[in-house]
């Protein structure tokens, strides 16, 4: 469950769940979520990217079967050397 502002978000496992990975270079941030969701059937597309190119985001849509899987999954993401910064 998620907290927003008292209201709490339900989800129903398993179900589809969409991760927003931003970093430095989408070769970098691909292989990071490589590393990290090996083992899952997932897809990756491209987002978004800095003007400069710098910066990239990508989508990693998976589905996930409990709350802890998903935070695992979040957190493990967060903590990858290549990625800045995970919604």
């Amino acid at each position: 469950m998620f907290d927003f502002g008292g209201e709490r978000l339900r989800l129903n496992y398993p179900c589809r769940w969409v991760y927003k990975v931003i970093g430095s270079g989408q070769e970098q941030v691909r292989q990071a979520i490589d590393e990290v969701v090996a083992g899952y059937d997932y897809t990756v597309t491209f987002s978004n990217a800095s003007k400069t190119g710098k910066y990239c985001c990508l989508n990693v849509e998976l589905t996930v079967d409990s709350e802890a899987v998903r935070t695992h999954l979040y957190r493990a993401l967060k903590q990858h050397p290549h990625v800045i910064l995970v919604l």
